[in-house]
């Protein structure tokens, strides 16, 4: 069997380096296109060099079709706007599609599904296997702990990252309301400031924190009047959102069109 033909969005960032190195070292994948957005100095250089390893003899271009066309599945990690272009062009190849960008709006996220009635596209707002365990089990206890409960849900990255709250952490608050049976757009509190007042009973409330190099670390937090329960992730390293990236793009590689999440490539 040929191996996979994987492209991937954004090489030369911190998050495309570490994608680069997981396709390369993964066995049953080649990395046969890489892009940059036009006027990157990134263009034309060897992307596996970029990562630091050895030499695969592809270049780093600027043309987002192109990348789309030599790929049978596409990894894309880069920004909404580029994420909803590599959807549309996917959507006329037949190409597949691996997001786990995040901060998209909810009008991107319709493109998304949209796109997604013609191929297949796993988005993600994190790739990480443990991170999408507990968005089951955080589910599960919402709804068993019941309103008796406050939850808070409380995240930290480092000092680059532009999005806040954190798609992961909005993904534990919408695994929460689910749990609830709740609208999260209707009980979501965040920024709190000044004198706000008694916490409303049913919030689920948000706090965030940025500095350093902190990869991702978030914690739901359950706490009634006697007693708290904490469920917590802490992401050492990248790679481990890469390594799921892969692993999504090897399973959705044959999947028909469908707009799919890390649930379904673990069988959650």
């Amino acid at each position: 069997m040929d191996n996979l033909q994987i492209g991937i969005a954004g090489a030369a960032g911190r998050m495309g380096q570490t994608l680069v190195r997981q396709v390369v070292a993964a066995s049953g994948c080649d990395l046969v296109a890489a892009s940059e957005s036009p006027g990157s100095a990134a263009y034309g250089a060897d992307p596996a060099v970029l990562a630091g390893i050895s030499r695969i003899n592809v270049k780093i271009g600027d043309d987002p079709k192109a990348l789309v066309t030599a790929s049978t599945v596409v990894i894309d990690f880069t920004s909404p706007e580029t994420s909803v272009l590599h959807a549309g062009l996917a959507a006329e190849s037949g190409t597949a599609l691996v997001i786990g960008t995040t901060g998209l709006t909810p009008e991107q996220e319709a493109v998304l599904s949209e796109a997604s009635s013609k191929t297949a596209i796993v988005y993600a707002a994190n790739m990480s296997v443990g991170v999408n365990v507990l968005l089951a089990v955080t589910e599960q206890v919402a709804g068993i702990l019941g309103d008796d409960f406050d939850i808070e849900i409380f995240e930290m990255h480092h000092r680059h990252k532009v999005d806040a709250p954190s798609g992961t952490a909005l993904a534990f608050g919408k695994a929460a309301a689910k749990g609830r049976g709740v609208d999260l757009d209707q009980v979501s509190a965040r920024g709190r400031d000044g004198v706000t007042g008694a916490r409303n009973s049913g919030d689920i409330g948000f706090a965030v924190q940025r500095g350093g190099s902190v990869v991702g670390e978030h914690s739901v937090l359950f706490a009634s009047d006697q007693e708290r329960v904490t469920i917590s992730h802490k992401a050492d390293d990248r790679s481990l959102f890469a390594s799921g990236a892969v692993r999504a793009a090897m399973w959705v590689a044959n999947k028909p069109p469908g707009l799919y999440g890390m649930k379904d490539v673990l069988g959650l």
